[in-house]
């Protein structure tokens, strides 16, 4: 008959409860700061601080992100900096703010007309050697990159039908400055600097003719498409990326379960950013369909593709500006020849 000490017993089970207590308290905990490009009142800022919270949870609280809006911190175009410096410990942003130290950065973050929906730019990074190769061009800034998101390929407006690029010709249309002047320009099309505030306008008095502005959602919810009636959806030519960076220090410090977690939570927002803007678009569209007076059109991928075609000619110019961005026109346009997105 086996018989039980009741004092070994209580203090067994108390130096087992001081071991767990013990091992609790070495658990590194970790606080950080994200600053968004996104403002506060935008529809994708709380998908992001959902994200954050899923991260706390999926880390069993080890992990706090707090999520900011843009200029809370530091300017829009300061976070690859104030990160890698440690006065953040990351950002999700759009990377083209930063092509003014390399242009690569321009062709990484949105590589006009490459892209037809979010799952070819997300398939490029997660399985076409993407990631490595973004971490390649921000290592040496002090980043880590985590992934990318989307808001989605972003709609065309326009007063005219297009059905195609042969249409272009001659479209005096409102495009920010840099990659998506030049490829709309070397497809025939007369773009002209405006800011952003001034699209509504500039459509309302016939001062252009159509605009690359932003998704088809927000176009349509502020009354874009009374003037610009012929609309392309979905998008073909602008999608940028959305880029989610820790600083590479804290990164390399972590381990390797922390790793995996942030990795596939950026992988799960990366769908979920996309999934849910696509239902608010969905409904737009709807409703503009049910409007007679305005005409939605979807480019076919022949269209597309020649669209694209013009685009590498002027992804090739800006390869020769710097080694990282020659990198990624050659890793891109051989994801997307051997994905049959593009000819040779």
């Amino acid at each position: 008959m086996t018989t039980y000490n009741l004092k070994s017993i209580v203090l067994g089970g108390a130096v087992a409860a001081t071991s767990l207590i013990a091992s609790s308290a070495f658990a590194q905990e970790y606080q950080w700061t994200f600053q968004t490009s996104a403002q506060a009142g935008d529809n994708f800022f709380p998908i992001e601080e959902e994200w954050a919270g899923r991260v706390n949870a999926m880390s069993g609280g080890r992990i706090d992100i707090t999520v900011v809006p843009v200029g809370t911190v530091v300017a829009h175009n300061e976070t690859l900096e104030a990160v890698g410096a440690g006065i953040l410990q990351g950002h999700i942003t759009d990377p083209s703010y930063f092509s003014g130290k390399d242009p690569a950065f321009a062709m990484l973050g949105n590589l006009v007309g490459a892209w037809s929906d979010p799952q070819q730019m997300f398939n490029y990074m997660n399985y076409g050697g993407g990631i490595d190769l973004f971490n390649e061009l921000v290592n040496p800034y002090g980043l880590q990159f985590l992934g990318a998101s989307a808001t989605g390929v972003e709609a065309f407006l326009s007063t005219r039908p297009l059905y195609g690029v042969e249409d272009l010709k001659g479209l005096k249309m409102r495009a920010p400055e840099g990659m998506v002047q030049e490829v709309f320009a070397a497809a025939g099309a007369s773009p002209v600097n405006l800011p952003g505030s001034e699209v509504y306008t500039s459509l309302e008095k016939g001062v252009i003719d159509g605009a690359d502005y932003t998704v088809f959602s927000t176009n349509h919810a502020q009354g874009m498409h009374e003037f610009a009636n012929y609309p392309l959806y979905p998008g073909f030519h602008s999608m940028p990326v959305i880029e989610v960076s820790l600083n590479k220090v804290i990164y390399d410090d972590l381990p390797d379960d922390l790793k995996a977690i942030l990795e596939v939570s950026v992988r799960d927002f990366a769908q979920d950013m996309v999934a849910r803007l696509d239902a608010e678009n969905a409904v737009a569209v709807a409703e503009a369909n049910a409007d007679p007076k305005i005409t939605v059109i979807n480019w076919s991928d022949e269209e597309r593709a020649k669209f694209r075609g013009i685009a590498k000619t002027q992804w090739a110019n800006w390869a020769e500006r710097s080694e990282m961005a020659g990198k990624a026109y050659e890793s891109v346009t051989a994801y997307l020849t051997k994905a049959g997105l593009l000819t040779e």
